[in-house]
């Protein structure tokens, strides 16, 4: 085997090994990935049950119901078009409530979300990057102006 040949086999074994490394990389991630959707998106997309999502928008006003379990509550996230009934187990954080923006993780069961975790921020300003942005995509938020469905509140620190 001339030097060439030999150089050649080095650098194709190298680059196979390579593959293979960024393969197998990419294999153990796909576990990890989550998407992020809204109730519009999900309604219109088929996901496998079996694929962990984040969907988010606004609890809807008067959506929320405790379940027969003690820590289980219902409630419906809306992105104003459409919404989506999400189940959850567990003690949700202080600052969720009606009119606030949530993101909720979990995966699709019989056309209801059952999330493992929901999350909520402090500030009634705030919304999650994702959810903002598929309002704003839907045309129901506009930069510089609050959502429709969360109004104005004092902060609890009465701080000005």
């Amino acid at each position: 085997m001339t030097r060439k040949n030999q150089r050649i086999a080095l650098i194709v074994g190298g680059l196979s090994f390579l593959g293979v490394a960024a393969g197998l990389v990419l294999t153990a991630f796909e576990d990890s990935v989550v998407f992020f959707f809204s109730p519009t998106e999900l309604q219109a997309k088929p996901i496998d049950p079996e694929q962990r999502i984040r969907v988010g928008g606004l609890v809807e006003e008067g959506s929320v119901a405790r379940g027969p379990a003690d820590a289980e509550v219902r409630f419906n996230v809306t992105d104003g078009n459409s919404s989506l009934t999400i189940r959850y187990v567990g003690i949700l954080p202080d600052l969720f409530r009606e009119g606030q923006g949530i993101v909720a993780q979990g995966r699709m069961q019989n056309a209801m979300f059952q999330a493992d975790e929901v999350l909520a921020k402090h500030d009634e300003n705030y919304m999650p990057k994702e959810v903002a942005d598929a309002l704003k995509k839907e045309g129901h938020w506009k930069d510089g102006e609050p959502p429709a469905a969360s109004g104005s509140r004092p902060s609890a620190g009465g701080d000005s």
